[in-house]
């Protein structure tokens, strides 16, 4: 079984910049898995963010995003962080990370699921 805790959400102004951190337990389990980033604002259906598997693979799934958001992943530490820049009031979303044996699926039924944290950007 699989643990996922998400970290580093903030209120940030607009042109802002965050840094989330997914961590993994047992972390040797987590590096065998694709961690995707997800996220959901209010009254809106969730997205994918972007994902990098297992063999360090980045699929990038938001076109909004893919020149301001950066996935990593330490296996090192067992985490994947989410480096985002330049942000905006329609950035902020409950964030989530999200882990499969696959590669990236293209949806959002992935195997573990952590709790979220919250993004907001406001002045």
């Amino acid at each position: 079984q699989l643990q996922l805790a998400e970290s580093g959400g903030n209120l940030v102004q607009p042109g802002g910049s965050l840094t989330l951190s997914c961590t993994t337990a047992p972390i040797v389990t987590g590096n065998s898995y694709a961690i995707a980033w997800f996220r959901q604002a209010p009254g809106k259906e969730r997205e994918r963010v972007s994902c990098i598997t297992s063999i360090g693979s980045i699929v990038h799934f938001l076109d909004s995003a893919k020149g301001r958001f950066t996935i990593s992943r330490d296996k090192d530490k067992g985490t994947v962080n989410l480096l985002m820049t330049a942000l905006a009031p329609e950035d902020t979303a409950v964030y989530t990370c999200a882990a499969d044996v696959r590669a990236c699926p293209n949806y959002d039924r992935y195997e573990y699921w952590g709790q979220g944290t919250q993004v907001t950007v406001s002045s």
